[in-house]
């Protein structure tokens, strides 16, 4: 296992004397790479704010026959006396949203043997198969806060948790189901027994129908006042084919795909605003319609989360940065809207 890959340390001089230290530590576990990138000045730190390893489930490894995407975890690599029965409920899917400018998603589905359905799941901890009864409590995923591989460490503060899905049930009544929950240093289960209630610090938790056949983007807002506790020091994220165990049908199935934390500004709330962006590549300009000038703000990311534009909502504005994926959002009043563009 190598500790320390790299380490960058760059100095340079700004304004008032000040000097930014930039440095670079790439730790590599067997599943992870994460990286972790610190602006330290002598008046001020500033850390880049949290996203989750592998969030476009670009990346996926081999595990016991067939794969994974890396950074998140199925049954194949679960823990428990039953984890020897597992069978193979995840699989990577050319089948991704329109815009994005990966090429993979993560499909999850579910199968039955002698009637009973064991839901798909994936999580970014790890499974915990301890019965053959689907609802049974020893039934959970975790944290499994001694292993990188297994739990990912966050100690930021997202007020939502972002991504697109596609969920195809046999019984279109049927729910899947979504939860993320920031805790403390601990192995929080999910679903809650009473002991990982104390460890709480926010939850953000759906239950959504069928999608049509169509991708769409869910946003869920992080609940900070379900916490028990503050200060959290990972994130634990459950997406399954059903909000039941054992519920649902065999073959249900979720895409999922660019999962992203949302760290909103100055306690914006994330609705759909009247602002329609497109992109002209042609001429370079990023267009903007349905809004009285300077009546907003927008701003402009890269994929990865990095600001790279931003300014007063007019009609059009030049747009050359280099090609690929970026997310706007435009800023009305106390709500903004995010949109996806592709520069060729």
């Amino acid at each position: 296992m190598n500790i320390l890959d790299l380490v960058i340390i760059i100095k340079c001089g700004i304004t008032n004397m000040k000097r930014i230290i930039f440095v670079c530590l790439k730790l590599t576990c067997m599943k992870k790479t994460i990286l972790f990138i610190l602006f330290v000045g002598i008046n001020v730190i500033i850390f880049a704010q949290g996203q989750l390893g592998n969030s476009d489930f670009e990346q996926w490894e081999s595990v016991a026959g067939a794969e994974e995407p890396v950074n998140w975890n199925s049954f194949l690599s679960a823990s428990g006396p039953f984890n020897w029965a597992a069978a193979n409920q995840l699989e990577q899917s050319a089948d991704v949203p329109t815009g994005s400018s990966g090429t993979k998603s993560a499909r999850i589905f579910s199968r039955s043997t002698f009637g009973i359905v064991a839901n798909g799941n994936l999580t970014i901890g790890q499974i915990n198969m301890g019965s053959t009864t689907p609802s049974d409590p020893n039934n959970y995923n975790f944290s499994k806060t001694s292993d990188a591989d297994f739990s990912e460490g966050l100690v930021d503060a997202p007020d939502s948790i972002a991504f697109w899905v596609k969920f195809n049930p046999i019984d279109g009544n049927s729910m899947a189901r979504v939860k993320a929950t920031l805790h403390d240093d601990y192995d929080y289960r999910d679903p809650e027994d009473a002991a990982s209630a104390d460890h709480v610090v926010a939850i953000a938790e759906l239950n959504y129908g069928s999608t049509n056949g169509n991708w769409v983007r869910k946003s869920i807002p992080f609940d900070y006042s379900a916490g028990t506790t503050t200060g959290n020091t990972h994130i634990l994220i459950t997406f399954t084919t059903n909000m039941t165990p054992g519920g649902g049908a065999a073959d249900d199935e979720v895409f999922v795909d660019d999962v992203e934390l949302i760290y909103n500004p100055n306690d914006l709330n994330e609705l759909e605003n009247s602002v329609s962006v497109s992109l002209d590549n042609i001429n370079n300009t990023l267009n903007f319609d349905g809004f009285e000038i300077e009546a907003g703000l927008y701003e402009v990311y890269t994929s990865s989360g990095s600001l790279v534009k931003s300014g007063n909502l007019q009609k059009s504005v030049a747009f050359n940065e280099d090609p690929g994926l970026y997310v706007i959002r435009t800023i009305t009043g106390i709500t903004y809207s995010t949109h996806k563009v592709i520069k060729h």
